[in-house]
């Protein structure tokens, strides 16, 4: 009887200490989910990951400034918003025409696209892509000096604006992102997201979710093509009677998914920099996205 005693009192103690250990390293993640933003400077864990991405840069003449100090002035004007030549050297360590033009220089060579394909990999490895659930959708955005790939927004007046297009998986983690005028169509958009992942789709069964604007015949067949089960809520045509019920079978059995892409939309709103499109070049624009998402990306790979 006392050797009983004993063994259930040494199984509660290794029980209590795997639970503080369980607590202790829920708390450290709890901490890091609600560590504010340093605006000012990229985080060394993500810049350690990104940091091979970057181009050396050449050694003729002067020393060229590290990669590291112009890749926080990005960052600063994604999340400020400000305009480039409002950038201190005495802050950032590096003039603000520097930034911009090696800025430009990456973007030319796709460098904030490498980026977000390596963080969307780095995720997959760390906290395995969900992809039997998915969401897409579109966000319009203002764009008061036009560009490209700008258009009349219809839903704010008529006034210039852009229109970001996003796909995510279940956890709402971006996996890919396409910029489009705010007159365009949300369907012109779903083939080149779809075909655009970095990380091959698995064989196994995949939902889709999409919203009303997304119910056309080419979507269905599109998604039909490419093995997925569509989840499109119903768009009711000119002349049809007005029904209280789904047309759609199996759609009232499944709850509603297609929020972790606005939650996701929100998390992006937080930069100041995509609030508002203030870029006259799409793919300038683009790459302060590909940045955000990448940002997004690693936080759900390393505290989920």
């Amino acid at each position: 009887m006392v050797c009983a005693n004993k063994a259930i009192t040494k199984r509660y103690i290794v029980a209590k200490k795997h639970s503080t250990k369980r607590s202790e390293a829920q708390q450290k993640l709890w901490q890091l989910r609600r560590q504010k933003v340093n605006y000012f400077e990229v985080p060394k864990p993500l810049w350690k990951r990104i940091k091979p991405l970057l181009p050396k840069p050449k050694q003729r003449g002067r020393p060229p400034l590290p990669n590291r100090l112009v890749l926080n002035a990005v960052w600063y004007v994604l999340w400020t918003s400000c305009q480039w030549k409002a950038l201190s050297p005495a802050q950032f360590g590096v003039s603000s025409s520097t930034a911009h033009e090696r800025f430009q220089i990456w973007c030319r060579l796709g460098i904030f696209e490498d980026m977000m394909a390596e963080m969307v990999r780095f995720y997959d490895k760390k906290r395995k892509i969900r992809w039997k659930w998915q969401a897409a959708d579109g966000k319009n955005c203002p764009a008061p000096l036009g560009g490209e790939e700008t258009g009349p927004n219809p839903t704010d007046r008529g006034k210039s604006g852009s229109k970001i297009h996003l796909l995510v998986d279940r956890r709402g983690t971006p996996l890919t992102v396409y910029v489009l005028a705010a007159n365009r169509h949300d369907k012109c958009s779903l083939q080149d997201l779809v075909l655009s992942m970095v990380v091959d789709r698995p064989d196994s069964k995949q939902h889709l979710c999409l919203d009303r604007g997304y119910d056309y015949a080419d979507i269905w067949d599109f998604l039909e093509l490419e093995h997925y089960v569509p989840h499109i809520k119903h768009r009711r045509r000119r002349g049809e009677a007005q029904s209280d019920e789904c047309p759609i079978p199996g759609e009232t059995q499944h709850p509603a998914r297609r929020w972790v892409v606005e939650r996701t939309f929100s998390w992006l709103a937080n930069r100041r920099s995509i609030r508002t499109r203030w870029c006259k070049k799409t793919a300038n624009w683009l790459a302060l996205l590909q940045f955000a998402c990448t940002h997004i990306l690693f936080n759900a790979a390393i505290s989920g």
